[in-house]
């Protein structure tokens, strides 16, 4: 089989316009026409009228990329560079669910031409693209794999909310099954990527590698955490040693948080389910996931040690949560942690209100509550709890939030939007991670 020499004759698609999916057909379509497909209907019919719901790629960004967006499956045998961006998430047991990545590689296979090359750029643990993906493309093709088409990964790096680092200012991981793909796949990321990409010896090595960017991020965040919860016992301010230490030029800079959303909550998964098979035990991993799974119970105690602090009831108070997406600033509630936090204020028979003024009025899925935009409409509470940090949020003053609650303000603060301007009030019963 004679692979494609030249880029300009190269036709790209895109199998799953999320997150990742696509920014990347919108990158992509600036320099040439694209196939954009996805399962979802809805979806499709939203980007043809240059919507994104997500918020990331702009109205202007659809209409003026060259992306002919489709539904149909069979619109894919015009391709013969075709990019596989869809979601990899985790089950209820923690392990990996691949149902998404399995059922795009019998699309994919179905309607794979001669000659094609399939780049994965799903977060997967190593041996998903060639033991997993190859199999099924065969299957369904017909065809043989390094004879009639080639395989390869490249990792995406999509940061949502992110305005700086954009996919043409960041370093590209790609890998092939052999040199002639990988010199391919190189060449044709190469025209999005200013940055450079970096050519990963096997794509084995490229899976790994993404799966170990957002577990160090996790330990990090786990050992911040849990420096924390000691400086709450011992009563020190955590910020305030964060501050010290962070003048040293070596020390890295990390906060206490929440950690949600799709990636650095759900890839270390795919990473230990895999050497736990093996029967290797991850302790490190799995500690600081233990970590961080349980700050969502540590804020709702938090809010719990307030209420008590100030002299008010449990039973039937009312708390105020501001946020419930997975981070600051995006429209994205998966895996978001607060859903965790509102389900434990529950336990303690708490009344709970919600407002984020990045998402629509009325029922959240999966949160239990409604969404109130007008943060003014709401009823006066007994205590606030400041889960995410949207821009909208560091507006308000300490004034705003003591007009929203009832008697001796109470208030936690998880991302220490106040920390500096509640030094200056002593009325506050302030917590913060």
């Amino acid at each position: 089989m004679i692979f494609f020499m030249k880029l300009d004759e190269i036709k790209i698609a895109i199998v799953g316009l999320g997150y990742v999916g696509l920014p990347l057909a919108v990158e992509f379509g600036k320099q040439l026409p694209i196939i954009g497909f996805d399962i979802n209907d809805k979806r499709i019919n939203e980007l043809k009228t240059s919507f994104d719901h997500s918020g990331e790629v702009s109205a202007i960004a659809l209409q003026s990329a060259k992306i002919y967006f489709t539904n149909i499956p069979e619109d894919l045998r015009q391709a013969k560079f075709i990019i596989v961006a869809v979601p990899t998430p985790i089950d209820g047991f923690k392990k990996p669910d691949l149902t998404a990545i399995k059922g795009s590689a019998e699309i994919v296979g179905k309607n794979l031409s001669p000659g094609s090359i399939v780049v994965y750029e799903s977060t997967v643990y190593p041996g998903v693209t060639e033991d997993i993906c190859r199999p099924i493309l065969e299957q369904c093709s017909g065809l043989k794999c390094g004879v009639d088409f080639k395989i390869g990964y490249s990792p995406e790096r999509i940061n949502p909310g992110d305005p700086e680092n954009t996919i043409d200012k960041i370093v590209k991981i790609v890998s092939g099954q052999d040199q002639e793909t990988l010199d391919k796949v190189a060449d044709i990321y190469s025209i999005i990527c200013k940055a450079g990409v970096h050519r990963a010896p096997s794509i084995k090595v490229a899976e790994a590698a993404k799966v170990i960017e957002n577990i160090q991020r996790d330990l990090n965040i786990a050992l911040i955490n849990e420096l924390s919860l000691i400086f709450h016992h011992i009563n020190v301010d955590t910020r305030d040693v964060l501050e010290a230490a962070g003048t040293k030029w070596n020390f890295h800079k990390y906060l206490p948080g929440l950690v949600g959303g799709h990636c650095i909550g759900v890839d270390p998964y795919y990473l230990t389910s895999l050497v736990e098979q093996l029967g290797y035990n991850p302790e490190l991993i799995l500690t600081a996931r233990r970590i961080n799974e349980y700050m969502p119970d540590y804020v709702a105690e938090l809010m719990v040690k307030g209420l008590i602090q100030a002299g008010k009831p449990i039973k039937n108070a009312k708390v105020l949560i501001m946020g419930l997406t997975f981070k600051e600033n995006v429209k994205d509630t998966r895996n978001s942690k607060v859903k965790l936090v509102i389900r434990k204020l529950k336990e303690y028979e708490i009344e709970v209100l919600a407002h984020d003024p990045l998402l629509g009025e009325g029922a959240i899925e999966g949160f239990g509550i409604d969404n109130v935009r007008d943060l003014f409409m709401l009823p006066k509470v007994d205590g606030v709890a400041l889960c995410v940090a949207h821009n909208q949020f560091k507006n308000l003053t300490l004034t705003d939030i003591r007009n929203m609650i009832i008697g001796l303000p109470v208030l936690v603060d998880i991302k220490g939007v106040f920390h500096n301007a509640i030094k200056q009030n002593s009325d506050f019963v302030y917590q913060s991670l």
